[in-house]
């Protein structure tokens, strides 16, 4: 008998396992995802060469390609924006018919095309979607300006959601009504409500203009944020502050947070009423408040001045709070008048950055309260 294939218990199988892998499942979850977008037709991306408005991070990312391909004596691998149509279609009906027999995005509506279930990252530029009954109500009562109104199908009316629709009619702002899903997928799965109020992007108060408004009080109080990274952390703060008196408050440009949908969620609308800076350089922006009669004063766990000894209250002030790790960079430090701590009964370390600035704003406003 030629070999040994008719012998008993021989093997049927290779030798080899299984090939570890995925076993098809990463490939399952793209499931009805649509294609992977190419370079040229993806916003952030510096091959980008779609007709719509070319995001500010991505010009910037072109702008370093070029003078780097330039030192290096080669073409640039950027895109060549407005040469390729990623506009939608002005067809009618549900979508415009592809070139693969499917269905694009509702006609009459703009924007680069994005696959469908997938979420592009917004431009630095874009709207905000601002969510939450009480955000959205104060937003509304403060003007901010917005371009739609988002209300989820099915959503219990309150007073808040009837003032919310009935601001936004009397000011001519577009009602639409939306599956929770829908806005689910617009959020990102946060908690909404049911409400969301799409604004145009923060626009920030130049420092000059927010230390000049300051300097008009009796008593004028600023709080700067010294890289903290949370948004939640900067809408906490920023609430407090209105709480509390402040006429505004300043953040870094860098490394810091900004004025977020999750930053106005937090601040319960407070940043509609308190003004908010960006800054270049903060310590420069320190000096420029010192320069003006302010005593700064920052937030340190091993502060030399307790924050109930702290006199200076009852002047102009500007509190510095640090990050919510390292607590005040060095030359912020440096540039500070004096470091002031909060006393604590028990061996907690530290305060959480927004609770930290609420204590210290809290006991400011009741010496001043006391003073007058």
């Amino acid at each position: 008998m030629a070999g040994n294939s008719q012998r008993r218990g021989r093997r049927l199988t290779p030798k080899a396992g299984a090939p570890k892998g995925s076993g098809g499942k990463n490939k399952d979850s793209l499931a009805g995802r649509g294609r992977t977008l190419p370079a040229d037709e993806r916003p952030w991306h510096k091959a980008y060469s779609g007709t719509e408005k070319l995001p500010q991070r991505t010009a910037w990312k072109q702008e370093k390609e070029k003078r780097a391909a330039a030192e290096e004596g080669r073409a640039p691998k950027i895109g060549k924006p407005g040469t390729k149509d990623t506009t939608w279609g002005k067809g009618g009906g549900r979508g415009v018919p592809t070139a693969k027999g499917g269905r694009g995005k509702p006609a009459g509506r703009g924007g680069p095309r994005v696959a469908p279930g997938r979420k592009a990252n917004p431009a630095k530029d874009a709207p905000e979607l601002l969510v939450g009954r009480n955000p959205v109500l104060e937003s509304l009562r403060a003007n901010v300006p917005a371009t739609a109104l988002y209300l989820a199908q099915g959503i219990d009316i309150d007073d808040r959601v009837n003032e919310i629709v009935r601001t936004a009619a009397d000011r001519g702002i577009a009602l639409l009504e939306v599956s929770r899903a829908e806005l689910d997928r617009m959020t990102g799965g946060v908690l909404h409500q049911g409400v969301g109020l799409q604004v145009p992007p923060f626009a920030y108060e130049p420092f000059e203009d927010l230390l000049a408004a300051s300097l008009e009080q009796v008593a004028p109080l600023l709080v700067a944020l010294d890289g903290v990274t949370d948004p939640r952390n900067l809408g906490a703060v920023i609430r407090s502050a209105a709480a509390f008196g402040a006429q505004g408050v300043f953040v870094p440009e860098r490394r810091a947070a900004g004025i977020t949908a999750t930053a106005w969620r937090t601040s319960a609308g407070a940043a509609a009423r308190v003004p908010v800076a960006q800054v270049t350089n903060l310590t420069r922006s320190l000096k420029a408040c010192k320069d003006a009669g302010f005593v700064v004063v920052g937030l340190d766990a091993d502060g030399e001045t307790d924050l109930y000894d702290l006199e200076a209250a009852v002047g102009p002030l500007v509190v510095v709070v640090g990050s919510e790790g390292r607590g005040l960079s060095r030359l912020v430090g440096e540039t500070c008048d004096l470091t002031v701590s909060i006393p604590m009964i028990s061996d907690v370390e530290s305060l959480n950055a927004s609770v930290a600035a609420a204590v210290t704003l809290a006991e400011v406003a009741r010496r001043r309260s006391v003073e007058d």
